[in-house]
């Protein structure tokens, strides 16, 4: 049953001894506290860089053109490496393990898009169809550019959410219109956005590869190539671009250890080395978290132990004027348990609270929605308490069990 009376003497003894209260709730809330904001402040890091993945294909090996800074079969470095069509030709069909393969050519800046009376300046990608599905577009309207554009040089053209907004401003239906892509007319045939709202692909406009090259004077040149390897793991992907590394330096004669001769980028083993690195770093946050927690739990056990020691006297008078060991143990761990889950409360409530302040006034490319798992935080408040509780309950028993003249004498 609910006793009014001994809860009334606990806070009487809370009142009286303020400073002792104080410390040891503070040891309590801080170590929640700073568990929640380390927790949170880790995850909201791991989403940030995890978006940045999110945004493209993780299983993607991007080439680049580059220069050679090796000298190989009696000719200098410095040589300019430029792929073609035939690059991609000869990936799709001699590389096993490819997914997915697209090549690209880009117009980065000085570009006119216009629609009627209104205009926008915005980049031009030349791509294969398998383009859409490496950077994980998402369709709204219409198509992405397919094999018939590519096959027939067809001039058409996708657009993102964000040029139709500047082109069709009283609300007309994009598809099907014409619009100028640098003055040449391009038919509209879908519209795409990107779930993960970058805005480098947001300023886009895709045509096929095929029609680019031709309404832009770049002959059969291609800037960069881009293949899936779908579920192959890290050194699965590993082979894949090693294989491809090999099969370019043999077609543009280049020494195949010229690291500068063409740039590769392996997502796969990049993905995977970032999941090592938040796997640390999550490790290191546990390591402070619980280093807090047990800082907390000595902070407690100490503080319990004056307690105890301070009250050995009133502990004789209890038990001289009938009280029982276990009341006066119960007495000291109610104590106890109510300061710490207090506080341990207080300190749950203001590390989630500063962690959904952080979230709304701090989202960057790299730190995004910081949280922390619940179950945890209560999990380590529920220790504490627990910590105390047993703190006290120790040096109680040993005080409850000396008779209450020796208790009497205790200085």
């Amino acid at each position: 049953m609910f006793d009014i009376d001994k809860w009334q003497e606990i806070f009487n003894t809370i009142e009286k001894n303020k400073l002792r209260t104080f410390l040891t709730g503070f040891s309590v809330a801080w170590g929640i506290f700073m568990l929640i904001i380390l927790q949170g402040s880790g995850i909201g890091l791991q989403k940030g860089v995890e978006n940045q993945f999110r945004s493209s294909a993780t299983n993607a090996i991007w080439i680049w053109n580059g220069q050679t800074s090796k000298p190989y079969a009696g000719m200098k470095p410095g040589r300019n490496i430029q792929m073609t069509n035939e690059d991609y030709d000869y990936l799709s069909t001699r590389v096993d393990g490819i997914d997915h393969i697209s090549s690209r050519y880009q117009l980065w800046s000085g570009n006119t898009i216009s629609y009627n009376q209104q205009y926008g300046s915005f980049s031009i990608r030349g791509v294969h169809p398998d383009y859409g599905i490496v950077e994980k577009l998402t369709m709204v309207q219409g198509r992405f550019i397919n094999e018939y554009d590519q096959k027939e040089s067809r001039k058409s053209v996708v657009i993102s959410t964000k040029v139709q907004e500047a082109l069709f401003v009283h609300g007309e239906e994009p598809l099907d219109k014409y619009i100028k892509v640098n003055g040449i007319p391009f038919k509209v045939v879908g519209v795409f956005t990107d779930d993960d709202g970058r805005d480098d692909n947001m300023q886009v406009v895709y045509v096929a590869l095929a029609a680019a090259q031709k309404v832009f004077g770049a002959g059969r040149d291609v800037q960069s190539i881009v293949v899936t390897v779908g579920d192959a793991n890290a050194d699965e992907a590993k082979e894949i671009e090693d294989n491809i590394k090999s099969k370019m330096a043999s077609m543009h004669r280049y020494d195949p250890t010229d690291e500068r001769a063409m740039f590769f980028w392996n997502s796969v083993e990049e993905f995977q080395r970032f999941k090592k690195l938040f796997a640390s770093i999550s490790m290191f946050i546990w390591v402070i978290g619980v280093g807090t927690i047990i800082a907390g739990v000595v902070g407690v056990s100490n503080i319990m132990m004056i307690v105890v020691k301070d009250r050995t006297k009133e502990i004789g008078i209890r038990k001289a004027i009938g009280a029982t060991p276990g009341s006066i143990i119960s007495l000291v761990l109610q104590e106890a348990i109510l300061i710490t889950g207090f506080a341990g409360y207080i300190g749950l409530v203001l590390g989630v609270g500063l962690l959904e302040l952080i979230s709304k006034q701090i989202d960057t490319p790299f730190f995004k929605q910081p949280e922390v798992n619940i179950q945890v935080a209560i999990g380590a408040t529920v220790l504490l308490v627990v910590a105390g509780a047993l703190a006290g309950f120790f040096p109680a028993r040993r005080a409850a069990a000396i008779k209450p003249i020796e208790a009497l004498r205790d200085e």
